[in-house]
């Protein structure tokens, strides 16, 4: 039994043991989304998303139901935002004083402003926010790459 639970264990993090998988559960943490959103947000053809999606639904990490012709995704335990957030701040902590655990830390005060992806709209905050960049000295959070992608080709067009 007790080899059983590493099992069981090493299984799971397999699952999520993938950036794209990860920047999924991220999008996910907040809100089901449909899988056309989250193609759209993360710009990657549709059979690598719909690949990664049925390895976190393999791996029981989220869940879905059809609604009409729309399958929507949602994450099957909150606990998993908890893990995680966990690993983050791991990672945090081992590159403590570097330029790289700038970026993963954020202060009390950045994580209370609730903003929206300038691309696609999701509500986020600078912790819930996968990217960021620098626009005319003006900060935009991301919801994941395919917007970071289509902000950069055109910040313009989604600077009000």
């Amino acid at each position: 039994m007790y080899e059983t639970m590493f099992e069981l264990h090493a299984e799971l993090l397999k699952a999520l043991a993938h950036p794209r998988r990860l920047e999924i559960i991220r999008l996910l943490r907040d809100k089901p989304l449909c899988v056309s959103d989250i193609y759209e947000m993360l710009d990657l053809p549709q059979a690598n998303i719909s690949q990664h999606l049925m390895v976190l639904r393999d791996a029981g990490i989220v869940t879905c139901e059809r609604n009409g012709k729309q399958i929507i995704y949602c994450l099957a335990d909150a606990n998993i935002v908890k893990a995680t957030d966990l690993l983050r701040n791991v990672l945090i902590e081992r590159h403590r004083g570097s330029e790289l655990a700038e970026h993963l830390a954020l202060s009390m005060q950045e994580l209370t402003p609730v903003v929206h992806d300038p691309v696609c709209g999701m509500r986020l905050s600078p912790c819930t926010a996968n990217f960021s960049a620098d626009f005319h000295g003006r900060q935009f959070y991301f919801c994941a790459s395919g917007c970071l992608k289509k902000f950069k080709t055109k910040p313009e067009a989604y600077v009000n």
